[in-house]
């Protein structure tokens, strides 16, 4: 069983390529971590300043210690976070 969040961002106007960058910035450093199965941003091709992550840790304990890594801190807090409209975040877990 792994253990997901589905994120969904939405940048400030004028702020979606800054945000692209930030998450940029996190990917290789976030898949890198020993607990992520799966760290996979998108973007809507309707919308540039939609952003959705899907992200698979081995355990709760993985999720959580992504979110106090220093490339979190910096990339994701630091930076992407104060340029958002809008955040939402959603916990699930695998069935199988």
């Amino acid at each position: 069983m792994a253990y997901v969040l589905a994120v969904k961002w939405v940048a400030k106007d004028g702020e979606e390529e800054n945000v692209l960058a930030a998450i940029r910035a996190l990917a290789d450093p976030s898949r890198a971590e020993s607990g992520c199965l799966m760290w996979q941003p998108h973007r809507d091709p309707e919308n540039p300043r939609v952003f959705f992550i899907y992200e698979q840790y081995t355990e709760p304990a993985a999720y959580e210690e992504h979110g106090r890594s220093e490339h979190f801190q910096r990339h994701g807090l630091g930076d992407a976070i104060p340029r958002l409209e809008a955040r939402e975040r959603t916990l699930y877990e695998t069935l199988d």
